[in-house]
């Protein structure tokens, strides 16, 4: 009878340990559109296409940019901080995960003590000196009732997961910054280049000038011109070489480098457009580092509450106590020095001026917050992806009128220099023809660097190759090829 009643009382314990007081988790819910709305002539619809997580740049076929993305992972010190923060979070699990344990201490102490003579209830023929020596064990167990141990590994587990979704976000962010920061070094690399072979044609410009002026067949008026044309040339290389030296440092920075050090050299050929396979909305939630993160964080604070209702119950402890004590040290190890307590603890909280309901409140708004945020990182998602996907078009379409201005900008050059040179013409139509054609080729030069940037954070926009299975993988590689 009593085996009977003890198995029963084993498997009701077994099956109130397996519940939890955690509502039922949902992700919330968020509206997602069948398809995006802008469809650049350039982007793969394919869901089916991936990009690669670990060399997306490699689209661009810059080698440059391929190595300084591999040293910023070796070396960037804000990524190095992420990949501690998720090892930390690592390691809070496994404190969690400790709980399911029983927890077994061990002491020993050795004292010389001396009770008060007036002590109440002082034996007269005790003594009042004397040695005391114990050495003991303690084993203590919480047997887990209503799934307080369960729901805090749970929630510790979808921590770990939302700060390993935030380790690939902040890598992917990096990589995005510096593919950007790159790729504008190299929009004033052809920029200094356009300048410097503008305020040479504008040297020539004003020698001729001087020629005409030194025979008396223009006025002074036209040689001040000139001389404005090539002194504001002159400025404007002198600020995009300021700007590129300032992109320079600012890679420097990113892949571990002293700013003082890092040269990148001066490259004019053009990069390519490449294509980004875009999906669809739907895919987007699988592919964005920074979504994973903030769903999982509601999950995390699903689990938290059954942690908060938790209190509203007893809990169980078995503990069990043993070891020796004695005031002889040499009858410290013999069998009548020997103690032991054995027993389960029962508490419970009768009244805490609405402590417990604070916290049950608390946990609950905790996980609207959470659902909140995660909707609105979505929201924000496909807006940037509209947003990217509609630069790429429309800065596509302003890119071709801008290098056919830029065309008639230069033919207009060649006329008013041709006139110039008869006598038609004074020399401010020249200024004013010239100034528009180096405007006009800025400016396509400007806007194609403004489509690379978009195309940049549309790669970023789409989650850089990332994928929630991700989530699954057990093993991260560390940021870097050495250690601290």
């Amino acid at each position: 009878m009593n085996k009977a009643r003890t198995a029963v009382l084993l498997a009701g314990a077994a099956i109130v340990s397996s519940c939890s007081l955690a509502p039922r988790y949902e992700v919330p819910e968020v509206p997602v559109a069948q398809a995006y709305r802008t469809q650049g002539p350039w982007t793969t619809a394919a869901p089916a296409d991936q990009l690669d997580r670990a060399g997306w740049w490699t689209l661009y076929r810059e080698p440059q940019l391929d190595d300084l993305e591999q040293r910023l992972i070796a070396n960037n010190h804000d990524l190095r901080a992420a990949y501690f923060h998720y090892v930390q979070s690592q390691a809070y699990v496994e404190q969690v995960s400790s709980q399911r344990y029983p927890q077994v201490s061990a002491a020993g102490n050795v004292q010389r003590e001396r009770e008060s003579d007036t002590r109440p209830l002082r034996s007269p023929t005790a003594p009042a000196d004397y040695n005391s020596a114990t050495l003991g064990a303690q084993v203590d167990y919480e047997v887990d009732l209503w799934g307080r141990v369960r729901d805090s590994i749970t929630a510790g587990k979808d921590e770990s997961a939302a700060t390993k979704a935030d380790l690939a976000s902040t890598q992917l962010s990096l990589e995005v910054e510096l593919a950007r920061s790159y790729l504008d070094l190299r929009g004033f690399d052809q920029q200094i280049h356009l300048l410097e072979g503008t305020a040479q044609a504008y040297q020539k410009a004003l020698e001729l000038t001087r020629t005409l002026h030194g025979g008396g067949v223009v006025s002074g008026l036209d040689v001040a011109r000139a001389q404005t044309q090539l002194s504001s040339a002159q400025s404007d290389l002198t600020q995009a070489r300021a700007k590129r030296a300032l992109l320079e440092h600012a890679i420097a920075a990113l892949v571990g480098a002293s700013a003082s050090d890092f040269r990148i050299a001066p490259g004019i050929d053009p990069v390519a457009l490449p294509a980004i396979p875009v999906g669809v909305p739907s895919a987007l939630l699988q592919r964005r580092p920074d979504v994973a993160a903030a769903e999982r964080r509601v999950a995390e604070a699903n689990a938290e509450i059954g942690v908060a209702r938790t209190a509203y119950f007893p809990s169980l402890t078995l503990s069990a106590q043993g070891g020796v004590q004695s005031s002889v040290y040499a009858d410290l190890l013999s069998a009548p020095s020997a103690f032991w307590t054995i027993g389960p603890t029962l508490a419970v909280y009768l009244f805490d001026g609405g402590k417990r309901r604070a916290q049950v409140e608390s946990a609950k708004a905790a996980k609207s917050e959470a659902g909140e945020r995660y909707r609105s990182v979505v929201l924000a998602s496909f807006k940037q992806v509209e947003d990217d996907l509609t630069l790429l078009t429309e800065l596509g379409t302003a890119t071709a009128q801008q290098q056919d201005a830029a065309s008639a900008a230069d033919l207009s050059v060649d006329l008013a220099l041709s006139r110039y040179r008869r006598g038609a013409v004074s020399y401010l139509d020249v200024v004013e023809a010239q100034s528009a054609a180096l405007q006009s080729e800025r400016s396509v030069i400007e806007i194609q660097t403004q489509q690379l940037d978009a195309n940049v954070d549309l790669i970023r926009a789409v989650g850089g190759g990332w994928s929630q299975d991700d989530l699954k993988s057990a093993d991260v590689a560390e940021p870097f090829a050495k250690g601290v």
